[in-house]
Order: C-alpha cells, then structure tokens, then sequence
C-alpha cells in the first residue's frame, strides 16, 4: 500500500531529478541513431587541467555540453561504461540536427566531446577508442609529473579515499595496485578503484601510456599540450585547442581555474626522489614528442 511519505517521497527534488535524468537518457538511446560521435577526446592527464579546458571548451557557442549527463566532462565509456555499448555512448553527444542548427546559426560546424583524464592510462581505451573513432582528434595535457602525484594523492585525500600520508602512499602504491592492469586487461568490464584512485607514480610515467596512441593514430590527429603552458596563458592555450579542433576563435575574457587544490608543501626528501624518479621518463617523452617540457628533471 502507498502511504502519504512515499508519494511525497515521489515528489521530492532529488527523486525528480533523477527521474527527468533517467528519462532524457532513456531519450537518447532512442535517438542514437541520429547522434554521432565525438570529434574529440581530452584524454589526459588527471590533475593536468582537464576540468579548465573543459569548461573553456562548452563555452564556445560551437561546443555543446554532454547530453544528458548534465554539468560533467565525461561518460566514462572507455574505461568504466564500456559493457553499456555504442548506443548508450551515442546518447551523450548532439542530434545531427543540432548540429546542423548550430552551423546554421554560427557558420561554422560544431565540435563536440569529452574530458575523460582515466582514458590515457587505461589499457583497453587505446584500441577502443581507435575501433570505434579512428579519425578522433585527440588533447592530451601533461604536468609535471612530481606535481601531478602530490596533486592526485590531495585529491584522493580529501575526497576520504586516501588515509595514508603522500610518503606512505607512494610506498605502498607497487603493492596496492599489483596486478589490477592485468586485471583490466583480462576482464574487458572491470572498473578498478585502486588503478584509478592510488597510481600516483604509475600515472607520470606518461610515454609508457602514450605509446598505444601514438602507434594507433597519426600525430596530427594529436595535440599535446603542457599544462603549465594553459596554467601561465590560458588564453594563448585555448585559442591553440580551438586552432587544432578547427573551431573559429572565441575570447572568454575571463579564464577561471577550476578544481585547484591548496595545500602545504610537499616534503623536499620526497620531492628529490620523485624529480630523480622521472628524470629518464621525462627525457625519453621529450625526445619521443619532440618537446621540451618545463619541468624539474626534464632534460
């Protein structure tokens, strides 16, 4: 029998919302047919600037935001959705008729995608992606790898999913994480919490994650940006983005910083280690990327 608090309960803003959510998403499944797929992805890296360039990306008149996720860069397909299909990926990104009334209106064709920083480091995201959009254009930033794994360990810290301090986390990160890339390999639907929540070393070592893309796509298809670079000109950064992703220019006026962590210093000891940790992987990345990278140890 229905009482009066469960047809209250019924009516209440959160149960709503995701009764409006479930439906537009049901809505999109539907109409996945007349969706196509992303022009770009922003596959890297965590703490690098994604969630930035993301919000200056969908303030372009000609970058729509995903469909029906709602105020989010990402589907996660690629690494934790994947069993949920193309159709459900479809769901996420413009009708071709929005697209063809955004042309219409603006003049140009519009671009759409997403900001998903798991996808560079994930083991079967290379050759997904590559099966299903082969002529995808690719951005991936890349920090300072020293900074990068103080920022991730704080993040994870202060969501409570980190009890360990950054010293302890890097040393128990080998044993943490041990066999869970082989695990994702293995079973195609597995999501892996600690491959994604406590790789803070692992993560830095970026060339040994961008070798699969490297080798799948053609490099103009790519566009590497160092996230320094965006942090001292977003601006300059942006209109770069805009360039790669054949988009006409649009000044923001104001580029805000989004998802920025403040916190004390990281401890020297543990800072010379890592800057002595990636010195070979920075070299070999900018010898690879025929780049030069602002970073401690970078050659």
């Amino acid at each position: 029998m229905t009482t009066l608090r469960d047809r209250a309960n019924q009516f209440a803003p959160h149960a709503w919302r995701e009764r409006a959510k479930q439906g537009l998403v049901r809505y999109g499944e539907r109409t996945s047919d007349r969706r196509s797929l992303p022009d770009f992805l922003v596959i890297g890296t965590k703490r690098g600037g994604t969630t930035s360039l993301w919000n200056y990306l969908v303030q372009h008149p000609l970058v729509p935001r995903l469909f029906p996720a709602w105020n989010t860069k990402t589907s996660h397909y690629f690494e934790e959705n994947w069993h949920r299909g193309e159709q459900w990926y479809r769901s996420h990104f413009p009708t071709d008729r929005r697209r063809q009334a955004l042309e219409r209106r603006h003049g140009a064709p519009p671009r759409a995608g997403e900001a998903a920083p798991l996808y560079m480091f994930h083991p079967l995201a290379p050759g997904r992606v590559h099966q299903l959009m082969p002529q995808v254009r690719l951005i991936t930033l890349l920090r300072d790898p020293v900074e990068r794994a103080y920022s991730h360990w704080k993040e994870r810290r202060t969501e409570g999913r980190e009890p360990l301090g950054f010293a302890e986390a890097l040393a128990a990160e080998a044993e943490r994480t041990a066999g869970e890339r082989d695990r994702l390999i293995a079973d195609p639907d597995l999501f892996s919490e600690p491959y994604d929540w406590h790789t803070y070393r692992a993560r830095g070592r970026y060339l040994e994650h961008l070798e699969p893309w490297l080798g799948l796509f053609p490099r103009e298809q790519m566009l590497f940006l160092p996230s320094e670079t965006l942090y001292r000109d977003p601006a300059g950064s942006y209109a770069e983005v805009l360039r790669f992703l054949g988009l006409p220019p649009h000044d923001l006026g104001r580029y805000e910083v989004y998802n920025d962590r403040k916190s004390s210093p990281m401890n020297p000891e543990v800072r010379a280690e890592l800057v002595d940790y990636y010195r070979p992987h920075n070299e070999a990345l900018s010898r690879r990327l025929g780049m030069s990278f602002d970073w401690a140890g970078a050659g």
